[in-house]
């Protein structure tokens, strides 16, 4: 596949992994051409999209506890306040701000010569914007709302581009590393006003954080 692939597409990738699944990174700029030519070209032939995701990789491969560093006593000692989740609102996360901090993965089958292919397209901090494939598979559309939603990617001539699965009047994106695990808002209903209210959060972030922490837990793989 790798040396089929290198023959039927000239520029606008490179080959990122071919251990498990064949993994290309294509630059955004390239990607509706890349996608044409997969799906269309008759020894590719893949036809059929299977999933879209988003990927925020800011703070990725840097744990959330301090195992060895940890001392013996204090009730929080084995967490760092700043890392992703611990934050509350309005406050910034450190090493957030990244070249590649976001990507968007696609997953292609081809059915007729039984291939499987993974697509990667990376995106900057700012802005996270990328070339809707809804042109050439009209199933992306969920895929790249459910995107747009959680992450906060913008889809270049999508149809349709809302939140698809929080609610039209919800702040932020809840899958990216910044946001706060209490949320930004909080909804009530308010009777005297007879309708439901956004405010901001009004409890307090709580870490379950344990008491003893046991070297042995350490993976030593």
């Amino acid at each position: 596949m790798n040396k089929l692939i290198q023959d039927i597409l000239t520029d606008g990738y490179e080959i990122e992994s071919d251990e498990d699944m064949l993994t290309l990174r294509v630059k955004k700029e390239s990607l509706l051409s890349v996608m044409k030519t997969l799906k269309n070209h008759e020894n590719l032939m893949f036809n059929q999209l299977t999933d879209i995701c988003g990927i925020d990789y800011s703070l990725f491969g840097k744990p959330e506890w301090k195992t060895r560093e940890a001392t013996n006593s204090g009730y929080s000692r084995g967490i760092k306040s700043s890392s992703h989740g611990r934050i509350k609102f309005g406050d910034k996360i450190d090493d957030v701000s990244l070249e590649d901090r976001f990507c968007v993965c696609y997953h292609l089958l081809s059915i007729k010569h039984n291939h499987r292919i993974r697509i990667k397209v990376y995106l900057s901090d700012d802005p996270q914007v990328i070339p809707s494939i809804t042109s050439i598979w009209a199933s992306a559309d969920w895929y790249e709302r459910e995107a747009f939603d959680l992450f906060g990617l913008m889809f270049i001539d999508h149809p349709d581009l809302r939140r698809l699965l929080t609610d039209y009047g919800f702040v932020g994106h809840p899958f990216r590393k910044d946001f706060p695990m209490i949320g930004k808002v909080e909804v009530r209903y308010d009777p005297t006003l007879k309708r439901v209210i956004y405010e901001p959060v009004s409890i307090d972030e709580r870490n379950n954080v344990p008491r003893l922490i046991r070297d042995e837990g350490i993976h030593r793989g």
